[in-house]
């Protein structure tokens, strides 16, 4: 009795969720833009074609086996039969157009809903045209929390995201710290966001309402209120959310995006009436902070052959989550790990990373806290690791060079 209550409630607990997934799975298949019906039409297609030959084999299997049956006295018996040309051709020429049109469909709709193919369409009727400019959403996630910014507005929000009704939506998408993927199923498909990359997406919201967004990748302890709501509105109605944005905003530069970068969970929506200039292009290159280099400054120095010697100097400009620790739940060696009330495996700070190890207990083949450079490990460590000809000297190895453990 006590164990049936106990798997009862579990079920309850797992209430909400099947109803969130349930609930999820009737707008994927219902979608209110023009990207994503397509995107669903093409899970109904291929499910048909599929069923084209799943089905008549289920059927087949229930009607060989009650036609021959041991007690079927009708049944024709043919001990020597061994080969239908007939059969054959039906057995492999059904499954193989079958999978020839699959792999046209495939090959068709890959490149036509392509998220970095900017749209020619608002819809199967509406071509997109010069009285339906794009417009361009930068997209940026957070712990635990998603950043919107309109360049072309000089807004930005955190948490809610609008576009207007039949006007194609060009998004560019990062992270500060972590990969997560940004989904709107009424929208289109979902899209990484990853730190230091830009990822792409094109799509057209063609019915007004309010919709779900969220990310579908778990990043962490707040990625369940990871979550907001998209506002399609018509043409009209976008004008005044952009007006009010404006009106309750606060302007946004680089030290309170410091601040909002900050790792909170269940953030409400926030209003941001003007964004410094190349904030976006600052989070994407991870050179908010001042004095970080930027990554397509680095790349350019590497693609012009590198700085030689000259270029150790830039390495504490080009640390990102070293020393990024927000109240204990940053990134790095002063972050998740070492931040306090973090955790680590025993002993593992020494000697890579030059902190004092958090346990006296030594993992097997390290060289104990203290011991001389070269020294083998308590126990002797392995034969071949160390006195092994090719691999340290005779007297146990050594440590790696500074310059390989280096981690803040």
């Amino acid at each position: 009795m006590v164990v049936l209550l106990q798997r009862s409630m579990r079920a309850l607990a797992l209430l909400p969720l099947l109803l969130a997934l349930g609930g999820c799975n009737m707008v994927v298949m219902n979608p209110s833009g023009f990207i994503a019906n397509q995107q669903a039409n093409l899970i109904l297609i291929s499910t048909g074609l599929m069923l084209l030959i799943i089905v008549p084999v289920i059927v087949a299997t229930f009607v060989f086996a009650w036609r021959y049956r041991a007690g079927n006295p009708n049944a024709k018996y043919d001990a020597d039969w061994h080969h239908s040309t007939r059969l054959e051709v039906l057995i492999w020429t059904a499954p193989l157009m079958i999978i020839i049109a699959l792999g046209a469909i495939t090959w068709i709709s890959t490149h036509l809903l392509d998220p970095y193919r900017p749209l020619d369409r608002i819809d199967a009727a509406r071509a997109v045209t010069a009285e339906t400019p794009p417009i361009t959403v930068e997209v940026v996630a957070l712990d635990w929390k998603w950043m919107f910014l309109y360049p072309e507005l000089g807004i930005a929000t955190v948490n809610e995201l609008a576009a207007p009704v039949d006007r194609p939506i060009n998004f560019k998408i990062t992270s500060s710290a972590i990969m997560n993927t940004f989904y709107v199923p009424a929208l289109a498909g979902m899209i990484y966001a990853m730190p230091g990359m830009e990822t792409k997406l094109h799509a057209v919201i063609n019915q007004a309402g309010v919709y779900e967004g969220l990310s579908a990748n778990y990043s962490g302890a707040g990625f369940s209120n990871m979550h907001f709501k998209f506002h399609g509105l018509a043409p009209a109605d976008f004008d005044a959310w952009v007006e009010k944005v404006r009106a309750e905003g606060q302007p946004l530069d680089r030290a309170l995006y410091a601040e909002i970068e900050k790792p909170s969970e269940a953030e409400p929506v926030h209003y941001y009436s003007s964004v410094e200039d190349g904030l976006y292009q600052a989070i994407l290159n991870m050179c908010v902070a001042p004095g970080k280099m930027c990554m397509d400054e680095m790349m350019h120095i590497d693609m012009q052959g590198g700085g030689g010697h000259d270029s150790a100097g830039t390495r504490d400009r080009l640390v990102y989550d070293g020393h990024r620790n927000h109240d204990g739940a940053g990134h790095g060696p002063e972050g998740y790990a070492g931040a306090a009330g973090g955790t680590e495996e025993p002993g593992a700070t020494f000697p890579a990373s030059g902190r004092e190890p958090r346990s006296e207990e030594t993992p097997e083949g390290v060289a104990p806290q203290g011991a001389p450079a070269g020294q083998a490990p308590a126990g002797g460590g392995h034969e071949g690791h160390g006195g092994h000809e090719g691999h340290g000297d005779a007297s146990g190895g050594s440590v790696a060079p500074d310059q390989l453990n280096q981690t803040n």
